[in-house]
């Protein structure tokens, strides 16, 4: 009756487990947070450390104890390290601190589609998921001249429609002459 026990305890606590939400992770884990990316950044057995906040436009975010902690160009990984070393020695004795993307930063389609404006970022985005997200080409839209505006680093270039978007990237359409 034990041994059932035990394995019914297990097969609880595993399915317990596999249902808990997922946070949206990065594409990649060279990821790396700015603004308008919200975080949610938990300290095991210190509910009142537990926050989800939104990066703001100087890049940082505001965390108790803490104070103002600069964030824009850490990735997640990163972020957990500098918050547990925060935390460690003056406030917590051994910090157990986890960071997970809840929701990241918007893209931006302008130019030739029918709902030009900023979008929720999914990872997996292409520039034709985006046009469609934007309601689609208008009739004046080249089916060949797009551009991808980098957030990383401002670069403008040419792009096709399987091409990847990042979060935060500007996606132009160009008008056809013909």
């Amino acid at each position: 009756m034990r041994c059932a026990r035990g394995v019914m305890w297990a097969i609880v606590v595993t399915v317990t487990f596999a249902a808990l939400p997922v946070f949206a992770q990065p594409a990649t884990t060279n990821y790396t947070l700015n603004t308008g990316d919200r975080i949610a950044i938990e300290v095991f057995d210190e509910p009142e450390l537990s926050v989800s906040a939104l990066v703001d436009d100087s890049g940082a975010l505001s965390y108790p104890l803490l104070g103002a902690v600069q964030v824009a160009g850490l990735t997640v990984r990163q972020l957990e390290s500098s918050i547990t070393e925060g935390l460690r020695g003056r406030f917590l004795i051994n910090p157990r601190v986890s960071v997970a993307m809840v929701e990241y930063r918007p893209f931006f389609v302008r130019g030739e589609v029918e709902k030009p404006g900023n979008y929720a970022f999914t990872p997996g985005l292409t520039v034709e998921k985006s046009v469609s997200i934007a309601g689609g080409f208008t009739d004046r839209a080249s089916p060949t001249k797009f551009f991808i505006t980098s957030d990383i680093d401002g670069k403008r270039r040419s792009a096709a429609m399987g091409d990847r978007v990042a979060p935060g990237d500007i996606i132009e359409i160009e008008e056809s002459f013909f």
